[in-house]
């Protein structure tokens, strides 16, 4: 976790108001380099037939590695920014939830690259995502 000691629930402030608060994401655990999340399957995360978007799981993935990036660099002059991101869906989910956590695989000065895995509520694979992300400056 970042020097200042982020706290979850200062993590959780940054879902308000927001795509998370929309889709129901909501953030359970912090660590030095991980996030972790779950995610309604319902209404709001369904595609037309009635099982989980793949979208839905790409916004879950790309929000809690976009967060955990974040925490490894001083806000106050740097920003993450998504750069790349990849998405395998493995498995099918019709209602419940799902949970993800996203772990970074390098923390670079520039770049950084997170592996989100996210399961259902038996633990299996559900979708596998890999997302790059740019330290950048922020602009005064």
């Amino acid at each position: 976790m970042h020097k200042d000691n982020t706290t979850l629930e200062r993590v959780k402030e940054w879902g308000r108001n927001n795509m998370l608060e929309h889709l129901g994401i909501e953030i359970t655990e912090v660590g030095p380099d991980y996030l972790a999340g779950k995610m309604p399957v319902d209404h709001r995360t369904h595609q037309p037939m009635g099982l989980l978007h793949g979208g839905a799981s790409v916004a879950l993935a790309e929000s809690l590695a976009s967060m955990g990036a974040a925490l490894q660099v001083d806000l106050t002059t740097k920003a993450c920014v998504g750069l790349e991101i990849n998405a395998n869906h493995i498995r099918g989910v019709r209602e419940g939830w799902v949970y993800g956590k996203a772990t970074a695989m390098h923390i670079g000065r520039t770049t950084q690259v997170w592996e989100t895995k996210i399961t259902n509520e038996a633990g299996d694979l559900v979708c596998i995502s890999r997302m790059t992300v740019a330290v950048i400056d922020k602009v005064k």
